[in-house]
């Protein structure tokens, strides 16, 4: 059934454009808490709300609050803390529900809310569309003896803290390596660096001072040149980057090579390989690189491909009961550890696969990525791009053979195709995807 409100991670936009305004997020609050009430036969539920560093976190946390208790439900709020913690939080209290108020890896200008049921798992469909039910109908403030009751918890990055750094091998630590944190002036910045510190390591924190206006500000994941650049300067073993809401990571060498979510995958792979633990398979998605499935195929681990979004990773890694799957943007799920992606664990477990192989990033990761070259094609509405493509597409195929691939992707935010080809070598994937392009703008 397709979403009114819902995109696949929660509901995002610009601030005070709807639907990121505290009018709809009252009324969102209201809604899901009426549907938890449901879902749990009457019973008071609580939830558990943290954000991010944004200023409009204030405005949309106070929407939230009144929202969830007009509609009876118990509140706690955090404060700051990465996505990951919520949804760790809300298993460990036995929660009815977790709320993240983080747009992830957006600028300051962004917005979204993202939910967490019971176990601080990803909502399912039905309760998706139970809260869209609630949406369309006129809010409803319960009389006084109802009401909900909300307070601040204290203590909570602590619990979360500890929980990272118990996911470490016991038998482990991080003392004589120099790291270089960046947290993306993100909800990860007063949690990821201790974390690491606790388990020895010297830390030099960057992207770690927020003012409500410069989260992912040219810092974090997304923006790694900040890294590579600290690395460089402290000499620095390795670097970490987080992304605004923490569940992302991407980490830098001694020599300022950049390792994306791919290299970080297989390493854990690798790794758990070698010990002979076994983990199933990796997922990966569309846009993983093929060099890295033929890496892994090499090694006799299995491999899956699911579409883009760490939500149908998950969705593939259930289904076939592996362990271990991401996104090469960085999103990296290891299941063993937690039900969700996150940043901090993930570093983790790349930290102790290093430790484990007895070999730096650079050599851990015996694969060189496939060039990939991606292009863009506008259309207009109704246009068959998959008609338009068809013969194209077919010859591309033909001729990259095993030494490449192809994915066609419609936008789901924008009218246009991507075609993005992946090949052994740069001219080829760029000349086969120019073909495919050419092929579509020319019927357009």
């Amino acid at each position: 059934m397709a979403r009114k409100y819902f995109g696949t991670d929660g509901i995002r936009g610009e601030v005070g454009q709807f639907p990121i305004t505290p009018d709809f997020v009252l009324k969102l609050g209201c809604a899901f808490g009426r549907a938890l009430i449901k879902h749990e036969h009457g019973k008071q539920p609580t939830v558990i709300i943290g954000k991010d560093t944004r200023i409009s976190g204030y405005m949309l946390e106070t929407a939230l609050v009144a929202g969830f208790t007009a509609a009876g439900v118990h509140v706690l709020q955090t404060g700051p803390l990465p996505t990951p913690g919520i949804a760790y939080l809300t298993r460990a209290l036995r929660l009815s529900g977790g709320v993240m108020i983080s747009a992830s890896h957006n600028e300051f200008s962004d917005n979204g809310i993202k939910f967490f049921a019971e176990g601080g798992v990803k909502l399912s469909d039905e309760l998706e569309i139970a809260i869209e039910a609630e949406l369309d109908k006129e809010m409803v403030t319960n009389p006084s003896l109802q009401l909900g009751r909300a307070r601040r918890i204290s203590g909570a990055d602590d619990r979360y803290i500890e929980f990272c750094k118990s996911t470490f091998p016991s038998n482990l630590d991080l003392r004589g390596l120099k790291l270089v944190v960046d947290t993306a002036n993100g909800a990860g910045y007063h949690t990821a660096p201790k974390v690491f510190h606790e388990l020895g390591a010297e830390v030099i924190e960057i992207g770690n001072t927020p003012n409500g206006f410069n989260i992912n500000d040219k810092v974090g994941a997304t923006h790694p040149k900040t890294l590579q650049a600290a690395v460089l300067q402290n000499e620095a073993d390795y670097g970490i980057a987080l992304d605004g809401d923490g569940d992302r990571l991407i980490m830098v060498d001694r020599h300022g090579a950049v390792f994306d979510g791919d290299k970080l995958i297989y390493i854990i792979a690798k790794a758990l390989s070698q010990q002979g633990i076994q983990f199933g398979g990796v997922v990966g998605t569309v846009m993983s690189n093929l060099a890295m499935e033929k890496a892994l195929a090499e090694r006799g681990i299995a491999f899956g491909r699911a579409k883009v979004g760490d939500r149908y990773v998950l969705e593939m890694l259930k289904q076939r009961g592996w362990l271990l799957g991401g996104e090469s943007s960085g999103h990296i799920l290891c299941m063993d550890k937690h039900n969700t992606g996150d940043g901090t664990i993930s570093a983790l477990q790349v930290l102790a696969a290093l430790k484990t192989l007895g070999q730096d990033l650079s050599v851990a990761v015996d694969w060189q990525p496939y060039p990939q070259t991606m292009i863009n094609v506008r259309l207009k509405k109704g246009f068959d791009w998959q008609a338009a493509s068809k013969q194209a597409l077919a010859a591309v195929e033909k001729e990259l053979g095993d030494r490449g691939r192809v994915v066609l992707r419609p936008s789901g935010t924008e009218p246009v195709v991507r075609v993005m080809v992946e090949a052994e070598q740069a001219m080829l994937a760029e000349k086969s995807a120019r073909l495919i392009a050419d092929s579509i703008e020319a019927k357009a």
